[in-house]
């Protein structure tokens, strides 16, 4: 759908109107205007009524073009695609893939099977996210019905499958949710996000826009299928009429990198930091062998270092390299493309699009615009906690720099209190990892047996590298202030990470 697809289609039906003129709100009469509304919505099947009859959506074709794609879901583009280019494939799995029209086929036989098995308007579909073709499909259908899509990780217990279950079961949706994700919050507590379906365009509009997701793209997704950063790659990919490639994370590096001898023009993924260190350590020449295909790399949930971003630069220097910041209760609101010769740590950008962000006088991150969530399931209180006056207040915090750029600087809750200092971890983290030998390192709070409350450093070493202790705090006491050297350190043979990538900071407490 373009604007002179649009201008074409509506001369046909209306030829007295001009639509070459400045303001086309003035040409028409109450019927044109119903006419126009008409036929948009027959040929893109999207939902038009009297609420988008405003002066700007009708300002000229172009403004009308605007307000249907804000309208398009995924499978609405799906079937688009399907119409057009039917034989292109749309999505990879290992040996198997689906064209758009294979997909799209499959997705009204699966729709027709699940109202047949009772699947009503508004209500609650909860399935296991396997990574696979059959997800794809049974994720639009659940939409296509205009049902809510409630996928949960395929490691999730029977017995929370059959909580979440019970708790969406007769929960009275609104009318515009489409997908509810649980999340695991800092309390431990799982909790529902809901997700209306402006939210995903909305998103799906800002990583096309503001990413490049093009027709010629294979995105390919390691991650799990019910976590946003993955989820949320799929509608952009599909949207712009590309090709996704689902792999089972990145256990297997071999099958990651034999993706790059299929028959396309660019690629792009997204990958967590730790991922990220992953293949460089053990790939990073193939790796760069592979950078004029690779259009880019995005990464998230977790904070990459300077240093990463120089050695990921390095490889590709072409690429688009970007850090992103969202989440379930914000979307995707910002980003940084870090190839750019500064590598700052913690930098995310400007603001997307459709997303707002705003810092408080304490540093807290003020999330707003049409990306937001909803609320959560059946947690009004919950939902006031985090939703005031229509912004989404985080546990990030963070400022602008001189030049408008957002910048995190930790998480309300990861603070450490020693002997009165404040001490953000991801600082003395920052500092260590550039320290020779050393492979990855958290900074955790600890208790020293004769002077208290301290600060706990604990490493993991390159292969043949050993620690010195001593120079360890003198290389950090360069760095830093004193008070912010750690007083205690401990060798591990692995740090540990959640699900999403992001230093699991709970297990050491």
């Amino acid at each position: 759908m373009n604007t002179e697809e649009i201008r074409q289609l509506l001369s046909d039906v209306l030829p007295a109107v001009d639509f070459g003129s400045d303001f086309l709100f003035a040409e028409l009469d109450s019927l044109g205007i119903a006419t126009i509304l008409y036929v948009l919505s027959q040929k893109y099947n999207v939902p038009l009524d009297e609420k988008d009859i405003t002066p700007r959506n009708f300002k000229d074709v172009a403004s009308l073009a605007r307000m249907v794609n804000a309208k398009m879901t995924l499978e609405s583009r799906i079937r688009q695609h399907a119409v057009r280019t039917p034989d292109k494939v749309a999505v990879i799995c290992g040996p198997e893939s689906i064209t758009y029209k294979q997909l799209w086929d499959a997705i009204v036989a699966k729709a027709d099977a699940l109202k047949a098995d009772g699947l009503q308007p508004h209500k609650a579909y909860v399935w296991r996210a396997i990574q696979g073709i059959d997800f794809l499909v049974t994720y639009c259908a659940v939409h296509y019905l205009q049902a809510v899509a409630v996928p949960l990780g395929q490691a999730e217990t029977e017995e929370n499958v059959q909580a979440i279950r019970k708790e969406v079961e007769d929960y009275p949706f609104p009318d515009d949710i489409a997908d509810t994700l649980y999340t695991t919050g800092t309390t431990g507590k799982s909790k529902g996000v809901m997700l209306s379906q402006t939210c995903l365009m909305a998103c799906t509009d800002n990583f096309i826009t503001d990413l490049h997701f093009t027709e010629d793209l294979l995105f390919i997704i390691s991650g799990p299928l019910n976590h946003i950063a993955s989820l949320f790659k799929i509608h952009p990919t599909l949207c712009a009429g590309g090709t996704v490639c689902v792999l089972d994370g990145l256990k297997d590096m071999n099958a990651f990198f034999k993706v790059f001898d299929l028959p396309y023009k660019a690629f792009a993924t997204f990958m967590v930091p730790a991922s990220i260190r992953l293949i460089m350590q053990f790939s990073y020449e193939k790796l760069c062998s592979l950078a004029p295909k690779i259009a880019f790399i995005e990464t998230g949930a977790a904070p990459i270092t300077h240093s990463e971003m120089e050695q990921l630069s390095r490889a590709l220097p072409q690429s688009h390299l970007y850090n992103t910041y969202g989440g379930t209760e914000i979307g995707c609101v910002a980003t940084y493309d870090f190839n750019d010769g500064k590598h700052m740590e913690g930098c995310i950008g400007r603001p997307l699009k459709n997303a707002d962000v705003e810092i408080t006088e304490d540093g807290t991150v003020v999330v707003s615009g049409s990306t937001i969530m909803s609320g959560y399931v059946n947690d009004e209180e919950g939902t006031r906690n985090v939703i005031k006056d229509g912004k989404v207040y985080m546990s990030d915090l963070g400022f602008f720099d001189e030049d408008g750029l957002i910048h995190l600087s930790g998480r309300q809750g990861d603070i450490i209190n020693v002997g009165g200092y404040k001490v953000n971890p991801l600082e003395v983290e920052n500092v260590a990892a550039a320290y020779p030998g050393i492979k990855d390192c958290i900074c955790v709070a600890a208790t020293h047996p004769i002077i208290g409350p301290v600060l706990k450093l604990i490493v993991t070493l390159e292969e043949g590298a050993a620690l010195d202790k001593h120079a360890l705090a003198v290389f950090i006491k360069s760095k830093l202030e004193g008070y912010k050297v750690p007083t205690m350190y401990e060798v591990a043979d692995a740090i540990c990470y959640t699900y999403n990538g992001k230093k699991d900071r709970k297990a050491y407490r």
